[in-house]
């Protein structure tokens, strides 16, 4: 029986040969510097892996925790917390997160026992993506939020910009999980880690232990050279992300400054995302309806393809024809 998966990555697979790919949030497949940096990898020890990850979050060791990828790290992190919060409060935990948000962390939150709210009044912790997936937005940097006293970030888009981990800060509550798959590109090495915050390492540890395997040597391998050759990889990835930035204000006035490769294009009227969606698909374009994400009035266009500059014409030209569509059913009604 084939494993069953998220909505959204089934969306993307079962729509993968249109020719015009505007889904792809990671930039698997575009990066030079990645290729060669995984040329002949030398072996590594989970001890000098754990240390690279140190070293590029300004962290200490001892509070990280190396995972297959980021969505592991937001299991782990939502289990360990979802069954610690019950037993100290002796009932479910109250989690906020937002919409729109990463559908994994709320349909993690959920399989953990908590219970979702949109608000942090009377939440326990919160849990959301920075920079936002689907928007692309960053939050506050730590420090200068207020909210309950467990946070659990997934940065998993952070290092398409120069931004600091917020895990540096060592905020006591404060768990952030990342992995290489989005600004590295380095989706088949199947490396995450988690950085837990420093009063709870040891507890967090009991629980990786017992529900995870080591990270095997070949990922280990690449995981390494990819993290030795962070600067020349990173650089190549937010030249493509600002290279289509730039391309994507001069096409479409009034979009934000954008800290991911990510777009949430809510084009208003009566014109649904779903409706973008699938007039978009029709035309050979793939972007992602905003559904997915709890808010239904837009689409997720991502500009991580060097392809971008095409692929954008194509979107916007079944955009253009959409909006005018549903402006002619208003009015005729």
């Amino acid at each position: 029986m084939a494993r069953a998966r998220f909505p959204l990555a089934d969306y993307i697979d079962d729509r993968a040969s249109l020719p015009h790919h505007l889904s792809a949030s990671g930039m698997r497949g575009e990066l030079r510097s990645l290729r060669r940096a995984l040329r002949n990898a030398p072996p590594a020890s989970e001890e000098e892996l754990v240390g690279l990850v140190a070293e590029a979050h300004r962290v200490e060791p001892d509070r990280i925790f190396l995972t297959h990828g980021a969505s592991e790290g937001d299991a782990l992190v939502l289990l360990h917390l979802g069954r610690a919060l019950r037993r100290r409060l002796g009932r479910r935990p109250r989690v906020s997160i937002p919409r729109p948000e990463y559908p994994p962390i709320r349909d993690l939150a959920v399989f953990a026992g908590m219970t979702v709210t949109e608000t942090v009044d009377g939440a326990d912790l919160a849990a959301r993506s920075d920079p936002n997936n689907p928007t692309g937005r960053a939050t506050p940097r730590a420090g200068t939020e207020t909210g309950p006293p467990i946070t659990v970030v997934d940065e998993t888009f952070r290092e398409f910009s120069a931004a600091r981990s917020g895990a540096a800060l060592g905020l006591p509550g404060r768990w952030t999980i990342g992995t290489l798959t989005k600004a590295y590109g380095a989706d088949d090495v199947r490396f995450g880690f988690v950085l837990a915050p420093p009063e709870d390492a040891e507890g967090f540890g009991r629980t990786a232990g017992l529900l995870t395997d080591q990270v095997g040597a070949s990922s280990r391998a690449e995981a390494a050279a990819v993290l030795r050759a962070r600067d020349p990889i990173l650089r190549e990835a937010r030249g493509i992300f600002r290279s289509n930035l730039r391309t994507l204000r001069r096409r479409v006035p009034g979009v934000p400054a954008l800290d991911a490769p990510i777009w949430f294009d809510r084009p208003g009227g009566k014109l649904s995302g779903r409706r973008l969606a699938r007039a978009a698909e029709q035309a050979g374009v793939l972007v992602i309806p905003g559904e997915f994400f709890g808010d239904p009035t837009g689409v997720r266009v991502c500009l991580t393809r060097r392809s971008f500059p095409r692929d954008l014409d194509a979107y916007l030209a079944v955009r253009a024809r959409a909006l005018a569509g549903a402006t002619g059913r208003k009015a005729a009604r």
